[in-house]
């Protein structure tokens, strides 16, 4: 028994790809473009994983740790090289009620049990139900980031050490606003002059150089937090006693599982939604494809690793993920260099990288909402059906306003319900004589039958008026559901009341399967259907009731 149970495992799990630079070729000039993309990254997530920490209500180092451990693991394992992984806002706004009544503790104990799930999801190959995701979502998943991102920058135009309660203004602001146009028109027009430098890099560097040569009194990084740290320690989160930052360890009993499980539940949702959805995001850019079970796995694993090391846990980051991309990273020679450019600033180049001004980063970001943005999707909203427009507006709003895990839930029911609107208003049917039975009527069902077009296929019979024996056809048509199978009951017993009989012609193998199963057919011999010739079953009735 236990044999079987671990040559199932194994066959669900499939080699992944592990290749360091996948199908591009190993040349100098590509692993410069690699290395260099992934410092510009690792600059732009310094102060993202500082900001998170801060909005989950923990110490900095927690989200550096994080955006270390979760890109360095997901680079090396992930389904999709060119994505970059890190400490996230979505997850962050999750665990702020976490850690305030229970410590960051409790924090750690959930990232591991959040990686598990997320382990599990990838090994059941969860991961593929991505693809009911519609475009109309993608879209407004996109947008809605975009705008988040803009709305989480403007966080650093307020005073340091005000606790965001005033904002910059007079000569500071003005000087803010500047650094921020100049890093844009040079991350615009570096590509213009030359490649050989990523433009975000190019920008970072240069207005930091400018601002740090001239004394500028702007806000800079170690105006946020102190980034200096040591390599991050292994560090258990279950036990007695007291943990890191003076709060106390979680006990390893069912009463933590309880208070951990639904956060960990929702966590783990939202990670690998985000990552899924930027997993196909950067595949569509870059023209490759990703595994989304190899990437469930890294990101569950990553977690796991990053709880046990004091870390917040993290995901893929669409921001970092458009930055590498458009810096021109493309393996995961890139990401792996960002997590350990980030892990140099932490160990070694903390005073270096405090100097440098927020200004240049916000530029960045702010490119990075420019190009994430689907401004197409704003020129084909009169183009397109009026259900899809809707969607795209309701997940960007509802992503801004809410969450992503919630807005994408959101969108991916509303398109299923306007689709199986839709296909309830196509049931329809011909009907004519039999040519092969004189005198029985046929009835020619055209469209799915599901729980949305069952009313309507009920009404399609003339049961007093048709004569004593009818034939419905389902040569173009389907039964999908329950529902139908009640449907095509209920009908049968309408007729046999009036002492008629109707029989079933033409089903489709699948349709023939779900008939036999729940008892409606009556087959006198091994009968496989076949459309070349035609065969008739008899409804049996009363099998599940008329409730």
């Amino acid at each position: 028994m236990r044999r079987a149970a671990v040559a199932l495992l194994a066959k669900q799990i499939s080699p992944p790809n592990l290749s360091i630079m996948q199908d591009e070729g190993f040349t100098v000039g590509r692993v410069r473009t690699e290395l260099l993309s992934g410092l510009t990254v690792a600059l732009a997530l310094v102060p993202e994983a500082v900001a998170f920490a801060f909005v989950a209500g923990v110490h900095p180092l927690v989200g550096l740790y994080a955006a270390f451990m979760v890109g360095l693991i997901t680079a090396v394992f992930g389904g999709r090289p060119g994505m970059i992984s890190g400490a996230t806002g979505a997850l962050a706004v999750v665990m702020v009620a976490l850690v305030a009544e229970h410590g960051v503790e409790y924090l750690f104990a959930t990232v591991v049990l959040m990686g598990i799930l997320q382990i599990f999801a990838g090994v059941m190959h969860w991961g593929k139900f991505i693809r009911l995701v519609p475009h109309p979502v993608m879209l407004g998943f996109v947008n809605g980031l975009a705008i988040v991102i803009f709305l989480a920058q403007l966080t650093q135009f307020k005073v340091p050490g005000s606790g965001g309660a005033e904002w910059l203004s007079g000569a500071s602001l003005y000087m803010m606003l500047g650094l921020v146009a100049l890093t844009m028109v040079i991350i615009w027009g570096m590509p213009k002059i030359t490649s050989i430098i990523p433009a975000p890099l190019a920008g970072i560097g240069i207005v930091a150089v400018l601002v740090i040569a001239l004394g500028l009194d702007v806000p800079r990084v170690g105006d946020m937090a102190s980034i200096e740290g040591g390599f991050p320690a292994f560090h258990n989160p279950f036990g007695t006693g007291e943990g890191l930052y003076g709060t106390a360890l979680a006990p390893f009993t069912l009463e933590t599982l309880w208070i951990i499980l639904p956060y960990a539940v929702i966590l783990a949702a939202i990670g690998l939604i985000e990552s899924l959805l930027t997993l196909n995001l950067v595949g569509e850019i870059t023209g490759k494809r990703g595994g989304a079970s190899q990437e469930c796995i890294a990101q569950g694993a990553s977690n796991v690793v990053t709880g046990f090391f004091g870390g917040m846990g993290g995901c893929a980051m669409i921001g970092q993920s458009m930055i590498n991309v458009k810096s021109g990273g493309r393996t995961r020679i890139a990401g792996i260099a960002a997590a350990l450019f980030l892990l140099l600033f932490i160990v070694v180049a903390s005073p270096l990288i405090e100097q440098i001004p927020l200004a240049a980063l916000v530029g960045v970001m702010f490119m990075v909402v420019i190009g994430t943005f689907a401004w197409n999707s704003l020129k084909i909203m009169t183009k397109v059906p009026l259900m899809d427009a809707f969607v795209i507006v309701l997940v960007t709003v509802v992503t801004v306003m809410s969450d992503l895990a919630v807005a994408v839930v959101v969108g991916v029911i509303v398109s299923a319900l306007a689709y199986a609107w839709n296909n309830a208003r196509r049931i329809h049917a011909n009907t004519r004589e039999s040519v092969t039975d004189k005198g029985a009527k046929v009835y020619e069902i055209e469209g799915p039958l599901f729980f949305g077009s069952t009313d309507g296929f009920i009404e399609l019979f003339d049961v007093a008026g048709d004569p004593e024996r009818v034939i419905v056809d389902f040569a173009r048509s389907r039964v999908v559901d329950q529902s139908a199978l009640q449907a095509i009951e209920a009908v049968a017993a309408k007729y046999e009341a009036e002492g008629k009989k109707l029989v079933l012609r033409h089903l489709s193998r699948d349709c023939h399967q779900l008939l036999t199963k729940a008892g409606h057919l009556m087959v006198d011999s091994d009968d496989d259907p076949e459309y070349e010739v035609a065969v008739d079953y008899s409804v049996r009735t009363g099998i599940l009731g008329g409730h």
